[in-house]
């Protein structure tokens, strides 16, 4: 999804196309749902049987939770999933996108032959899940968003409660605040709506900003990322417990990387790069929490943990 619409309609990526964002986004996401067919389907007839693996998908979603109990929003909040998850995953499980895509975009979206809807029937082992955060969504035919992405869907992102009280507290990117219950809501949801796949949390975290004016020990001294992934890893177990089939979880990330379009000036890392020192590393608080957490020390990381 970001790189459709990152790519093809913001144009904040490679390759940077904005003039066609009413229809390219679209047309990128259909030939990369197509590919991922035909992939799947040379493995299987050639591979599958030598090597037994398995293959599946990554979306990224950010939940949406209506911004109220008015029937709009709660409508608003359904079309921001299905344009999220249900642009990807509604063609690999039901052979087409949801209706509300159709009704929206009409034929500026793509259809589907029926050779591809029998190209993309079982051609999912698995759903990988990269998630970070959660927004509040209203209802908004002529709202505030400027991607057209998100015009189409007539919908407004909010990162506050009612009262004015941020969702959850922000990390570096604009976009990402600490929202741990989105994670267990939108595991349900896939569940739910998908018929219970085996999925793996694919990507999870938080960035701090590459601030050159803090000592080394306070950028060791990751507080709010260790609260994350707490946070975050128990509403995974709390999933797992409402009957999610969750495999798998992946931290974003290991090591600071070059991070899109903003380069170095994001750290996602649990593992501090020092950039200007031959990249040497020093691990964060948050990589010897993640240490004792695996390594089940609850007289260490709390028993709660």
């Amino acid at each position: 999804m970001q790189t459709a619409i990152k790519g093809y309609d913001t144009g904040k990526h490679a390759p940077g196309r904005r003039e066609g964002s009413a229809t390219e986004p679209y047309l990128a996401a259909h030939h990369q749902i197509l590919a991922h067919a035909k992939a799947v389907s040379i493995y299987k007839s050639k591979y599958k049987e030598k090597q037994g693996g398995q293959i599946g998908l990554v979306v990224d979603c950010e939940w949406a939770e209506a911004n109220s109990e008015k029937s709009e929003d709660k409508l608003a909040a359904a079309r921001c999933l299905d344009f999220q998850l249900g642009w990807y995953l509604h063609p690999l499980y039901y052979g087409d996108y949801p209706q509300v895509m159709r009704e929206k975009l009409g034929n500026r979206l793509p259809k589907f032959s029926e050779e591809d809807k029998e190209l993309l029937r079982n051609t999912m082992d698995f759903v990988g899940l990269n998630h970070y955060t959660t927004r509040f969504i209203a209802h908004a035919t002529d709202g505030p968003e400027e991607v057209f992405f998100y015009k189409d869907q007539e919908i407004e992102r909010i990162a506050q409660w009612e009262g004015g009280e941020m969702i959850g507290e922000k990390a570096a990117s604009e976009w990402l605040h600490v929202v741990p219950w989105g994670i267990r809501k939108v595991l349900n949801y896939i569940a739910q709506t998908y018929n219970n796949p085996t999925i793996y949390v694919t990507e999870n975290g938080m960035d701090d900003e590459d601030d050159s004016s803090l000592t080394l020990h306070e950028v060791l001294d990751d507080k709010l990322r260790v609260s994350y992934y707490k946070g975050y890893l128990a509403a995974v177990a709390q999933a797992i417990k409402d009957g999610v089939d969750v495999r798998g979880y992946f931290a974003w990330s290991l090591l600071d990387n070059f991070e899109w379009a903003e380069g170095y000036t994001k750290r996602f890392g649990i593992v501090f790069v020092d950039y200007k020192n031959g990249l040497s590393r020093h691990p964060k608080s948050s990589a010897y929490w993640f240490s004792k957490f695996l390594k089940g020390d609850e007289n260490k990381t709390g028993k709660e943990n």
